[in-house]
Formats: C-alpha cells, structure tokens, sequence
C-alpha cells in the first residue's frame, strides 16, 4: 500500500533560494558607479518595504523564519560573504532585517 504525502509547499526550495539571493541583493546595495536604469531598479525593487515584501512572499510559500535567522547568521560568520561585510552601509542594514524578521512569526 502506497500512502502519499500532500506536499503543501511544491516548490520550496525554490523560495529558499529566493529568500536568500533578495536579502544578498539588498545588504548589497547600489554601487557607486550604478548606472541610470541601476539606479531606477533599485529605487523601484530595492527598498526595505519591498524587500520585507517579497520576503514575507518566500514565507508563505515554506520558507521558514527559522531559515531567514540562520541565514543571517550564515552571512555574519561564512567566509563567502566577507565581501558582503566590507560593503559601506552593511551594519545598518543587516540590522533593519534582523529586527524585522528575528520576533515576528507568521
């Protein structure tokens, strides 16, 4: 006898993923020497409200908060994302998301 699973969120990882490359995305910023259609992307798409948005988005498709937390920690000690550290406004930043997503669950 076969006994199936409801996969209630199909594409999971695929949200995970997303979370994870909008938050690098915005602790990343805009460079410096951002061109014209750069800087109109970012002001259309990067902003906190909308990055918490599409955040909020991955959560009701399976992410879970606990994810969003270790992955901030991931970033804060993983060597990969030393780069990502040295970015000017990258404290200030890091720390917006954290209190935004550390206490809330949804």
């Amino acid at each position: 006898m076969v006994i199936l699973i409801p996969n209630n969120y199909p594409m999971r990882e695929w949200h995970v993923k997303n979370m994870e490359k909008t938050v690098v995305k915005y602790l990343t910023g805009l460079p410096e020497n951002a061109s014209p259609y750069q800087k109109r992307l970012f002001k259309k798409y990067g902003g906190f409200n909308k990055v918490c948005n599409r955040i909020k988005y991955d959560i009701k498709h399976g992410v879970k908060n606990e994810e969003i937390v270790l992955f901030l920690e991931k970033i804060k000690t993983d060597s990969d994302f030393s780069d990502l550290r040295k970015l000017e406004g990258y404290p200030d930043r890091i720390s917006e998301i954290e209190t935004k997503f550390n206490d809330i669950h949804f």
